[in-house]
């Protein structure tokens, strides 16, 4: 169950960052990352209430507050980065430092001991990810934006998945709160840009709610799953964004991208198993 919720929350987050992307083409990224930041804490919260929490500590807030700052900035820079990158370099690009980041300290400082066939997989998500992007980490526009993005993904994932499963969905509703927070400042140095025609507005809003529902998704699967192959399988999503970018909008792949989408599938599958 834990290795599916975390294969939900990469879809979820594969659409919204292609959706996010696509916006952030047509209006600021400011406008983009704090609408919806917005959006997100609304469902956050809904979500929070609808299921019941036995025990919020003071603790399991902060873990989430921490993870929010984390998602805020890794939005913010992801954002700014395929506002004028290429989507199939940043967003894998974002993804292969964080799953990495994530999986080391899991290993090394939260004590988690993934068995032989995850260890295989989460060997082969890494390059996998790697050849998504490429293969190369100077190449194209945005793509120091996406290496920044992903210390705040790394982030995001390794303190939400410390607060306790009694907490509910109460860590995420914090997380949003301190995104909204941190956010704040450069929003308002940009408020001429938050005035967005309303279907534009509406989609932002969309855009982060889907990402709080990845969120979600994710504090389930590290609540039932190792924190270590949690965050692997749910960095999976740059795959969909590659996927989407060649069905949609007729991007070319290479050859190295095609071999680390098939990786990416291998992964997977030794993950689930693991």
């Amino acid at each position: 169950m834990g290795a599916l919720l975390a294969l939900s929350s990469a879809v979820v987050y594969g659409i919204v960052d292609f959706a996010g992307g696509l916006l952030s083409r047509r209006v600021h990224h400011t406008a983009v990352t704090f609408l919806g930041q917005l959006g997100g804490l609304l469902l956050a919260c809904a979500a929070a209430l609808l299921l019941p929490a036995d025990a919020v500590h003071l603790a399991d807030l902060l873990w989430g507050a921490l993870s929010g700052v984390g998602s805020g900035t890794a939005m913010w820079f992801l954002n700014r980065g395929l506002s004028r990158g290429d989507m199939s370099v940043v967003v894998p690009v974002s993804a292969v430092t964080g799953v990495a980041l994530s999986v080391l300290c899991g290993v090394l400082v939260l004590g988690d001991r993934p068995g032989a066939v995850a260890w295989l997989g989460i060997a082969v998500t890494v390059p996998s990810l790697w050849f998504v992007a490429g293969g190369r980490a100077g190449a194209g526009k945005g793509t120091a934006d996406g290496l920044v993005a992903s210390l705040g993904v790394a982030v995001q994932y390794l303190a939400l998945g410390q607060a306790g499963p009694g907490s509910g969905l109460w860590p995420v509703a914090a997380g949003r709160v301190a995104a909204v927070l941190v956010l704040l400042p450069d929003a308002a140095r940009h408020a001429r840009r938050l005035k967005l025609p309303p279907v534009r507005c509406v989609r932002a809003v969309l855009i982060g709610a889907g990402a709080a529902l990845g969120l979600v998704l994710y504090l389930l699967a590290a609540q039932r799953q190792l924190l270590a192959v949690a965050v692997v399988l749910a960095s999976l999503y740059p795959a969909l964004p590659v996927v989407l970018g060649l069905a949609l909008l007729r991007e070319r792949i290479s050859r190295r991208q095609a071999v680390g989408l098939l990786g990416a599938g291998i992964a997977t599958v030794l993950l689930t198993l693991g």
